[in-house]
């Protein structure tokens, strides 16, 4: 009788033990995902850390982290391969990914956005006394197109070698995240570093506050040719004043930038993490105040591929219509 009692007790335990170490129904729920975003010294990574801990402490059985990545063209395959499910990229990058065109001719990728969030702009930063005045004289010097697989040096090419006849052959390339920019315009190892970003960024005022910089200007003809063969492209103007040593209106190319999720996710995740996001749009313009953007007009008005049924579905209970040319076929 005596062992029976011990075999029942260890079996109690050796159960009660097993019981401990299996996931309870709140465990079971919650999923951890990531977004790409890019390098630490531009918008996309704060701004998708802001979405990570709106979806993490909004969205019940979420939790979300931002990745370091090396942004738009990077975050687009990671996304499509479904490693990691969102990503923020341009929306350059985006129509050519999703229609199998250009840089992925053939090769569409299994992406669908969710929102757009802001414009990025345009940014050819020299030292001011580099003597480069303009966009054409870029040739024979040490230029940083962006970091690999950004969506600064997509649409570099694309500007440079796709749009002003100004080939990566007339100057020498260097492949420079944003933070290696302004440290190599700082030591002069490159005369001219290249950023496609939200302004002001950090790494650009990091710079400006010890070394006099200069913003080189389209002029209307060149922005005139960029978008006449990209109209995913725009003109914009930084006004004075942005950065320190800027003392001029800088008259320049932008694009709006996609929130991207893989198209297989289900519509009722997508939608509550679209929600999550829209509605506490305050957040994030603390973070940055371009996701003043970041709003359901704005997605409809500029996005360049078409919404994930989720995102569209909040977005018609806003009372907005959703054009053909977004809905997902």
């Amino acid at each position: 009788m005596q062992k029976k009692s011990t075999l029942i007790l260890v079996l109690a335990v050796i159960i009660g033990f097993m019981f401990a170490l299996t996931p309870g129904p709140a465990a079971a729920r919650t999923r951890f995902v990531s977004i790409g975003t890019g390098g630490t010294g531009g918008v996309y990574y704060p701004y998708g850390g802001g979405v990570a801990e709106i979806w993490s402490k909004k969205v019940d059985g979420i939790k979300a982290v931002a990745e370091v990545t090396g942004a738009s063209v990077e975050n687009t395959k990671l996304c499509s391969r479904g490693e990691t499910l969102f990503g923020e990229i341009m929306s350059d990058v985006a129509y050519q990914a999703y229609t199998g065109t250009g840089k992925f001719k053939d090769k569409p990728q299994k992406i669908l956005g969710m929102f757009v969030m802001y414009p990025n702009v345009y940014h050819v930063v020299t030292r001011a006394d580099s003597g480069i005045d303009a966009i054409s004289d870029l040739k024979g010097k040490k230029v940083s197109v962006g970091a690999p697989g950004s969506g600064t040096e997509f649409m570099t090419n694309l500007i440079l070698e796709g749009a002003l006849n100004i080939p990566y052959s007339s100057f020498k390339v260097y492949r420079l995240s944003f933070n290696e920019n302004a440290n190599a315009l700082k030591d002069n190892s490159i005369d001219v570093g290249i950023w496609c970003v939200a302004p002001p960024t950090s790494s650009i005022m990091d710079l400006a506050t010890t070394h006099p910089i200069k913003i080189l200007p389209f002029t209307e003809e060149e922005i005139n040719t960029i978008t006449a063969k990209y109209p995913f492209y725009s003109g914009y103007t930084l006004p004075a004043g942005v950065y320190k040593g800027q003392d001029q209106d800088v008259y320049t190319a932008s694009v709006w930038n996609t929130f991207i999720c893989n198209a297989d996710l289900d519509e009722e995740l997508v939608y509550k993490l679209t929600k999550a996001v829209f509605e506490n749009q305050d957040y994030l313009i603390k973070i940055h105040h371009f996701a003043k953007f970041t709003t359901p007009e704005n997605a409809v008005k500029y996005s360049a591929i078409p919404l994930h049924p989720g995102a569209a579905r909040y977005i018609r209970e806003k009372g907005i219509d959703i054009p053909e040319r977004l809905i997902a076929k």
